[in-house]
């Protein structure tokens, strides 16, 4: 959301604000590993020959799974 000067808002409270995706998958990656990770969220690109570049493309594509992971970080950073 925008100030009417254009100026986004600031957003404190959201742990996702100014996170890309590859940020959000590399930290994930880092702290569960890619095989954790494809158990905890069980998707190919993740299982199957994983790599951050094929993984990004497909939670593009794929807003179920971009928020599966979303919801993991949010859930992790907590801990």
């Amino acid at each position: 959301m925008k100030k009417e000067n254009g100026v986004p808002e600031s957003q404190p409270n959201n742990p996702l604000h100014g996170k890309t995706l590859e940020a959000i998958l590399v930290y994930l990656v880092s702290f569960y590993g890619w095989e954790e990770l494809g158990e905890i969220i069980r998707i190919n690109s993740f299982r199957s020959n994983p790599s951050i570049k094929s993984s990004l493309k497909f939670l593009r594509r794929t807003p179920w799974a971009r928020e599966k992971v979303e919801q993991l970080y949010v859930d992790t950073i907590k801990k």
